[in-house]
C-alpha cells in the first residue's frame, strides 16, 4: 500500500516534532475508535505538522484534519479487518520491512549519525518508535490486496472512463522520449580482480586475527556506501533479496562466520553472519569493487565516438550500430532505454530525474535529453552502472510527444491506470460502506458533522 509507506515515513519525519513539541499544556484526547484501535488527538496534529513542512496538502486546517482523521479512520478500519480475518505477520518479517525502510532513509539522510542527530534519538529508539506502525502498515496492505485481488479493467471499461472525462478537464502531459542507447562496458583486467581478492584476503586476514573488528573494517574499507556506515550491517533479509552468489554463502554460514571471498556482480565481498532467524539472515559484509583501467576506459570512448561518427554520416542506421557494437542487454530490444519503474519504454524529463535517485545509469541523462532534437546522437557519455561499474554509452531520442492533451491513441497505458485507479478507489469505497456497518466506530462530536469522502455510517 503506497500511501501507508507515505504515512510511515511521515511518521519517522516526525520523531523530532514529536520530541520537541511535547507540551505538559496540550491535553490529548481520544477522538475516535474503531474496534479495538483508538485514535488521539496528538495522532491528527502530529501528521497535520508534517503535512504543512512538507507542503503536501493544501486547504484550510480543518480540511487538512479532516483528511488527515480519514485516513487514519481507514486504516484503523483494514486493522480491524485483519484481526477479523486472522491476517498476521511475523516478528521476522517485520524487522525485514523496518530494515529496509531505516536503509531507505539512511542513505537519504547520507549516513547513520546523521540520521540519528536529526531525531536526536539512536537508531534503536527510532526503530522502536516505527516498529508497530511498520507492522501496522504491513497488514493494512495484506487487507488492501485481499480487497483488489479481483479488481482488473477492460479495454471496455478504459474507453468508457476516457469518454466519461469532460473534455476541458483532462490534463496535459508532459513531452514524453524514446531514447535508444549503445553502451561500452570494458572489462575489468584479471590482474585488477585478482588484487582486489588479495586486499580483501588481507582485510580478512586481519580480522581474524584481532587486529580489528569486521565493522570497523567495513566502515573504513567497504565501497557498499549504504551499508560501510553501518560497521556492514545488511538487516534480517529473506532470500531474494541479495545476489545467488551471495545468498549461497550467507545462509550457510554460522554465527560469527567469516567466509571467504565471493564474488557477485556488484564486486568481491566477505561476509560474517550475525544472526539466523527461520528462512531470513542478518550479516555484515565488505565490499571491494575491481576499477577498470583508465586506458580501457578511454579505448571504449574513442571507440564509440567513431560508432557516432558512422550514424551521423548514414554509413549505419543506430539499431544497426547497437546490435553490433553495445554491450548492454538492451540491444536485444533495440537499445531501447526502459523507465525502471513502469517498464514503458516512454519517459519525461521528470520520470529521469526521479529514477536518478534510485539507479545509477540514470544519472544526469534528463539533462543530456532535453538537449538532443529527435535523430541526433549524442558524444560518447560517461555512465556508472547499476553494478557500480564505468562505462561510456551514446543515447539518442528516437521520439518525441510534445505536450498534449491526453488522448486514448498517445496515451492509452496512462489512461487504463487511471481507469483501474478509479476502479480500486471505487471497490474502498464500497468495501468501507460494508466493513463499516458491521464495526463499531465511534467519532468524537468535534467531528462528527466533517465532510467525509468515505460513508462510515457514523450515528
Amino acid at each position: 500500500m503506497k500511501r501507508n509507506w507515505i504515512i510511515l515515513a511521515l511518521l519517522f519525519l516526525a520523531l523530532p516534532t514529536m520530541a520537541q513539541n511535547r507540551q505538559p499544556q496540550v491535553i490529548d484526547k481520544v477522538v475516535a475508535v474503531v474496534g479495538k484501535n483508538i485514535i488521539l488527538q496528538s495522532d491528527i496534529e502530529n501528521q497535520y505538522i508534517q503535512y504543512r513542512v512538507q507542503g503536501i496538502a493544501e486547504g484550510s486546517g480543518k480540511e487538512i484534519r479532516s483528511r488527515i482523521l480519514e485516513d487514519l479512520l481507514l486504516q484503523k478500519l483494514m486493522l480491524n479487518q485483519a484481526e477479523m480475518d486472522s491476517i498476521t505477520v511475523t516478528d521476522e518479517q517485520v524487522e525485514a520491512e523496518l530494515n529496509r525502510r531505516i536503509q531507505w532513509f539512511v542513505s537519504r539522510f547520507g549516513s547513520k549519525e546523521k540520521m540519528e542527530a536529526q531525531f536526536g534519538k539512536s537508531m534503536a529508539e527510532i526503530k522502536d518508535e516505527v516498529r508497530q506502525a511498520s507492522k501496522d502498515n504491513m497488514l493494512q496492505e495484506q487487507v488492501q490486496a485481499k480487497i483488489m485481488e479481483n479488481v482488473v479493467v477492460t479495454p471496455n471499461e478504459v474507453r468508457i472512463f476516457y469518454n466519461d472525462i469532460p473534455k476541458d478537464s483532462l490534463p496535459t502531459i508532459s513531452p514524453e522520449y524514446e531514447i535508444v542507447q549503445i553502451v561500452k562496458r570494458p572489462p575489468v583486467s584479471i590482474d585488477e580482480k585478482l588484487q582486489v581478492k588479495d586486499r580483501l584476503y588481507q582485510i580478512r586476514k586481519r580480522i581474524l586475527e584481532g587486529e580489528s573488528s569486521f565493522s570497523t573494517m567495513a566502515v573504513l574499507y567497504s565501497e557498499d556506501p549504504g551499508s560501510a556506515r553501518q560497521g556492514g550491517e545488511l538487516g534480517l533479509t529473506e532470500r531474494g533479496e541479495w545476489a545467488t552468489e551471495f545468498e549461497n554463502v550467507a545462509f550457510n554460514l554460522r554465527d560469527g562466520e567469516i567466509s571467504d571471498v565471493v564474488e557477485t556482480q556488484f564486486g568481491f565481498h566477505i561476509i560474517q553472519l550475525i544472526e539466523k532467524r527461520d528462512n531470513m539472515v542478518n550479516c555484515r559484509h565488505i565490499l571491494l569493487t575491481a576499477k577498470v583501467p583508465i586506458e580501457s576506459l578511454e579505448k571504449a570512448q574513442n571507440q564509440l565516438d567513431s560508432v557516432a561518427q558512422l550514424i551521423r554520416n548514414g554509413d549505419m542506421t543506430f539499431e544497426e550500430a547497437c546490435k553490433k557494437f553495445s554491450d548492454d542487454d538492451s540491444k536485444s530490444n533495440g537499445g531501447y532505454l526502459t523507465n525502471a519503474a513502469t517498464g514503458s519504454n516512454r519517459l519525461s524529463l521528470q520520470d529521469l530525474q526521479e529514477l536518478e535517485q534510485s539507479y545509477s545509469e540514470y544519472k544526469n541523462l534528463a539533462f543530456v535529453v532535453g538537449r538532443l532534437e529527435v535523430g541526433e546522437v549524442s558524444d560518447p557519455l560517461p555512465m556508472t552502472t547499476n553494478e557500480n561499474n564505468d562505462a561510456f554509452r551514446l543515447v539518442m531520442v528516437k521520439s518525441k510527444t510534445e505536450a498534449h492533451q491526453a488522448n486514448l491513441k498517445d496515451d492509452y497505458n496512462l489512461i487504463q491506470s487511471w481507469a483501474l485507479n478509479h476502479k480500486r478507489q471505487q471497490a474502498i469505497i464500497k468495501w468501507v460502506k460494508d466493513k463499516a456497518a458491521k464495526a463499531y466506530i465511534r467519532l468524537d462530536d468535534t467531528y462528527k458533522n466533517n465532510d467525509f469522502y468515505y460513508d462510515w455510517n457514523i450515528q
